[in-house]
């Protein structure tokens, strides 16, 4: 029986390889080193801007290639069980990601983990055409690149116990995760978790432009808006009730809760809110059809 590593120690000695460094692949290797989880010299990365990747090197301490292949390898030089990265993560495009399955096919070993948070991307696309068993696709969201993200993940069943133990320990650097047993939640997370960001930016926004209609500097009702929304998430935590029992406090009887709410039922917040959460969910299913093609 294999024994399950304690997030603090699953990644020592693991080397990792990000196919593709960009916004979210820095969010991952910014946690994972904030956190000590791993040291600069285990990671490695790729990525075609000569710009970009003189900015991860100098940063992080990171080495960054060109080449997907060599990223994949980990370093030159080394003999090929060093070189070997533990875990390949691939972060790139959707649309790239067949041609970058076809580079890496030959470099990646048996027994290898390949992570993937190329969205719509089926694990069964990627299994096929890298001929490889342990693959983990996941999906974080954009509060990872501060700590406090979401990140739903699902693997295949050749993925070990003490793989697992490593998936736990990248994603717990990002924030929250959370294993799911079908594939089919991963593109409904992307459509809730993922895209969320996206709704509570917009209500977000449009909360400020209404303190600015009644009056306020924008700065004022900036500052009101963010508080009032991270402090209600958080009491809603830590509270454990409903949102709906939550949102029956607030709301006295011909009050201005109630008139607002009146408002916004009439306005049908809540179905557009629905429709916009199924409309990315056809999106991310979309996704993964171009990434099999």
């Amino acid at each position: 029986m294999e024994n399950v590593l304690s997030n603090s120690n699953a990644l020592n000695g693991t080397r990792l390889s990000f196919i593709g460094c960009g916004v979210m692949a820095e969010a991952i290797i910014a946690g994972l080193l904030s956190q000590d989880l791993v040291e600069p010299e285990q990671v490695v990365g790729s990525h075609p801007r000569v710009e970009r990747r003189e900015e991860l090197e100098q940063k992080y301490g990171i080495r960054i290639f060109e080449n997907n292949r060599e990223a994949a390898l980990g370093s030159t030089g080394l003999n090929d069980q060093a070189a070997t990265s533990s875990i390949v993560i691939l972060t790139v495009k959707p649309q790239r990601l067949g041609i970058i399955l076809g580079e890496l096919r030959e470099m990646v070993q048996p027994g290898q983990l390949v992570i993937s948070i190329v969205a719509g991307a089926r694990v069964g696309t990627i299994a096929e055409a890298l001929q490889h068993g342990p693959i983990v696709r996941a999906m974080p969201n954009t509060p990872a690149q501060i700590g406090q993200g979401m990140t739903v993940w699902t693997a295949t069943p050749e993925v070990s116990k003490a793989q697992q133990a490593q998936i736990h320990a990248v994603f717990g650097a990002l924030g929250r995760e959370m294993h799911v047993e079908e594939e089919r939640m991963i593109d409904m997370a992307t459509a809730l978790s993922a895209t969320g960001p996206t709704y509570t930016f917009l209500v977000m926004e449009a909360l400020i432009d209404a303190g600015v209609h009644m009056g306020f500097s924008r700065h004022v009702a900036e500052e009101l808006v963010l508080q009032t929304m991270l402090g209600s998430v958080l009491f809603a935590r830590e509270s454990r009730k409903h949102p709906a029992e939550l949102r029956n406090m607030v709301t006295s009887p011909g009050g201005t809760s109630a008139e607002a709410i009146y408002q916004m039922e009439k306005g049908g917040l809540r179905t557009v809110l629905s429709k916009a959460v199924w409309a990315a969910y056809q999106r991310a299913t979309a996704l993964g059809r171009t990434a099999r093609e």
